[in-house]
């Protein structure tokens, strides 16, 4: 079967990506009951998707086929069968109809949501980079979403950022939890072929991470707003942005343990699979996902102060996600 519009994402390794994934598929098929854009989990343990999703597509990959980390998305061209394809993260959820994102994205041939920059650091100096590859500019971005439409010119940096890892550490990038990442291999590679971010304005997808002043989300209503007050201790100033309305909330690293995210995917899981009414799973979400986080947040506020007197400074705790 041909496919046209494709979404997307992959899970490998430990279960917990299995089951983001599995997050993400069903706030789609939420949003996309009659759409002609289809949904792909490319895993090592399709055994383990869940059969309220049995209509998705299954790309069914073999351990460490395309490497680990995050390796697998230098080789998204090679995994997705569609035309044109959406990559999206497993740690996303969307809160609306993608159709409009692939009508902003059409006619780039790989692209990304962020800007261009001439200096200051992408997992590397900037300028050393452009100058080591005679680039006129260095696409900055969140490797999130990537998009793509296949072609010759399509698999040519696929290519370049693909032959590039093995050079990782000889061009002077950082590593990112001990593995080669793939946004500056990808940035390079699309600078060297005149590809461009679709700008980033808040509408398509936004992490929490730079919108520290908080943020509401509800996927089954549609809403999703995050917060990024310019007066806030950690505002974020790397997008320019104050606030943000996506279609896709990026999560990203911890914040999928944070209370936020589990509420909508306990909604999303209740009411897709055990035809549960929204206000009562909402309730009950909020209960046991919220209020013992936001009642534990308020006592280490309130005390911490005085156990760091006592105790010390506790080690910080390793994410169930950091790649061994």
């Amino acid at each position: 079967m041909k496919l046209n519009k494709l979404v997307l994402t992959i899970a490998t390794g430990k279960s917990i990506y299995i089951q983001m994934a599995v997050n993400l598929a069903r706030s789609f098929k939420w949003w996309h009951k009659n759409s002609d854009i289809k949904f792909a989990i490319a895993t090592d343990q399709a055994y383990l998707i869940p059969p309220d999703l049995s209509d998705i597509l299954i790309i069914e990959l073999q351990p460490n086929q395309y490497g680990q980390g995050f390796s697998p998305k230098l080789h998204l061209d090679k995994i997705s069968p569609a035309d044109n394809t959406l990559f999206v993260d497993a740690d996303c959820l969307c809160v609306g109809s993608l159709e409009s994102v692939f009508d902003r994205c059409k006619g780039h041939t790989v692209s990304v949501i962020g800007k261009t920059i001439l200096e200051g650091d992408f997992f590397g100096d900037v300028q050393s980079i452009r100058k080591r590859f005679s680039l006129n500019y260095l696409p900055y971005f969140v490797g999130g979403l990537y998009y793509f439409e296949k072609g010759d010119l399509c698999t040519k940096i696929f290519d370049v950022a693909r032959n590039l890892e093995s050079q990782y550490d000889e061009i002077g990038l950082i590593r990112l939890r001990g593995r080669p990442n793939e946004e500056p291999l990808m940035a390079i590679a699309m600078s060297m072929h005149g590809q461009t971010p679709i700008l980033e304005d808040g509408s398509i997808k936004a992490e929490p991470m730079f919108y520290p002043s908080g943020m509401v989300v509800d996927v089954i209503k549609g809403r999703a707003t995050l917060y990024n007050h310019k007066k806030h201790l950690r505002y974020s100033p790397v997008w320019g942005l104050t606030k943000s309305d996506p279609l896709i909330v990026h999560f990203h690293c911890s914040n999928t343990e944070r209370y936020q995210y589990k509420v909508e995917c306990f909604k999303l899981e209740k009411l897709m699979t055990k035809e549960w009414n929204y206000s009562f799973s909402s309730i009950y979400a909020f209960i046991r996902f919220a209020v013992p986080e936001l009642i534990k947040n308020f006592l280490k506020t309130t005390f911490r102060p005085l156990y760091r007197k006592i105790f010390g400074v506790r080690q910080i705790r390793p994410s169930e996600r950091i790649i061994k």
